[in-house]
């Protein structure tokens, strides 16, 4: 089982919030109950539950951290397709992002 780093009293204790304001660090908090409070860092880590975690038993710490890593910067990263970037791969959206700009920059000269 993964489990979060930081636990949930640690976001709402008064002195987090003051060391963060501190830190002059953002945070991004919403209220109880919130459906969009860490929706982006949810979505992810069910899909990597999904995908990866859930489908075969970890002998070791080390071979699932090894998983992940691999999972994270070999696949997810590269190549899954994501609804932001209309659903190409991030490589998919730089390459055509690239040629698109290519092609301006020639119509413009």
């Amino acid at each position: 089982m993964l489990r979060r780093p930081v636990e949930r009293a640690q976001y709402v204790s008064l002195i987090f919030g003051h060391t963060a304001r501190q830190a002059e660090l953002a945070l991004s908090m919403g209220a109880t109950g919130d459906a969009y409070d860490n929706a982006l860092a949810e979505t992810f880590f069910a899909t990597l539950k999904k995908e990866l975690v859930n489908r075969r038993s970890w002998p070791t710490r080390r071979e699932l951290s090894a998983a992940v890593f691999d999972y994270v910067e070999t696949f997810y990263n590269p190549y899954r397709r994501h609804s932001t970037l209309g659903y190409l791969s991030p490589r998919q959206y730089e390459h055509s992002t690239d040629r698109n700009q290519q092609r301006q920059l020639q119509t413009a000269t």
